[in-house]
Parts: structure tokens; sequence; C-alpha cells
């Protein structure tokens, strides 16, 4: 990690093509601009964070997706296997 001190006004360069420059230091943070070709993607660490944590979320996981699929199966032969006993299957009043 490289760690530089900067004052207002001053910049620094990624590369030959990302600029960023210090804009103003107050107590509570500081605010830069970033001159960088609109290919590059800048985002706000904690916005990253926060899309992952959602993808994450949208993945299922596969241990409940098994589970699921063997109370679903057990669930179906248990239906059967009472259709089986009685005769006939249940009416739709009955389920």
């Amino acid at each position: 990690m490289l760690i530089l001190r900067r004052k207002k006004n001053e910049s620094l360069l990624i590369g030959e093509n990302i600029r960023i420059t210090i804009i103003e230091c107050a107590s509570d943070g500081v605010r830069l601009a970033i001159d960088a070709p609109k290919q590059i993607s800048i985002l706000r660490e904690e916005l990253s964070e926060a899309e992952q944590s959602n993808k994450m979320a949208l993945t299922p996981d596969m241990n409940s997706v098994w589970m699921l699929k063997s109370l679903l199966t057990h669930s179906h032969s248990d239906r059967e296997q009472k259709e089986t006993e009685t005769g006939s299957p249940k009416s739709s009043a009955e389920n």
C-alpha cells in the first residue's frame, strides 16, 4: 500500500490517464475529483460490498436446495402412498 500526503488542489496520477485531485479537506472527510476514462468503473467501496452481498443473496445455498427437494419429494411420496391405500386420489376439497 502506498500512502501519500496531498494538500488542497494537489493531484496524483495513476498510470497515464487517471488523475485524482484533492478538492477539499475537512474534519469530517476529504472531497476528491477523479478524472478517468469512461470505461473505468469508479465505485465507493461500501457500494461494491453491498453489490457483492446482494449477488450472494440471490445465489441459493445448495444445502437449502437439496433440503427443499427432499421435503417436497417426501411430501409427494406420502400423498401417493395415501392414495394407494385408499384406492383413489384425494379430491381437491380434501387437499
